[in-house]
């Protein structure tokens, strides 16, 4: 059995780094997606489980103060995190937990956790991640011009990341991420009980 992992997947809004990550849980069921909690109320469409774990804030807190997350922030007056326990969980299965979160939350879970895999969706060119933008038709002039400066902010920390994914297209996008969990899966290092099995014939 391929031994469980923990990847990252990070990059700027309208990257198209979602649309990369849902083709991949499609891909095979050994892929999970964490499932972050929050402090901030349910919207209609969403479920308990399966959107978020929610939680009041004070629950929150105590998560914190328990080490139950490996990262979360505040945000817009709401708190958001990972919760320890199901990543951790998963990984003991043999599976592969994918965290999508920002760049900060990246650089805190490979502190926490120095094996797992941190890897950033890049466009072909800064102009393109632009008219992706643009073409989403669902942001204001100035939400579009504050999600660039951010998007240049967070290329600083290109060189952070284990592996780039270009996105030229969805699908390329796609195999280049399965590519390299497959490699990381087969790395000697996460394969201790198949190197036994054949270092004393």
């Amino acid at each position: 059995m391929n031994p469980g992992l923990l990847v990252v997947i990070s990059g700027p809004a309208g990257v198209g780094k979602g649309t990369i990550v849902r083709k991949m849980l499609e891909k095979d069921p050994r892929f999970v997606l964490s499932v972050s909690a929050t402090s901030r109320s349910p919207r209609p469409n969403e479920s308990e489980g399966k959107s978020y774990y929610y939680k009041t804030r004070e629950q929150f807190e105590e998560m914190i103060k328990n080490n139950e997350l490996i990262e979360w922030v505040e945000y817009c007056g709401n708190y958001y995190g990972t919760p320890r326990d199901f990543v951790c969980d998963e990984i003991k299965k043999g599976n592969v937990v994918i965290l999508e979160i920002e760049v900060d939350g990246a650089l805190n879970v490979k502190r926490l956790f120095p094996d797992c895999v941190l890897c950033f969706v890049i466009p072909p060119d800064f102009e393109e991640l632009e008219k992706r933008l643009r073409g989403r038709g669902t942001d204001t002039e100035e939400a579009i011009t504050r999600r660039l400066a951010r998007a240049k902010e967070e290329f600083k920390y290109l060189e952070e990341y284990d592996y780039l994914i270009l996105n030229d297209c969805i699908d390329n996008a796609t195999e280049r991420f399965f590519s390299i969990i497959q490699a990381e899966q087969m790395r000697t290092k996460r394969n201790q009980s198949l190197i036994n099995r054949f270092k004393n014939i």
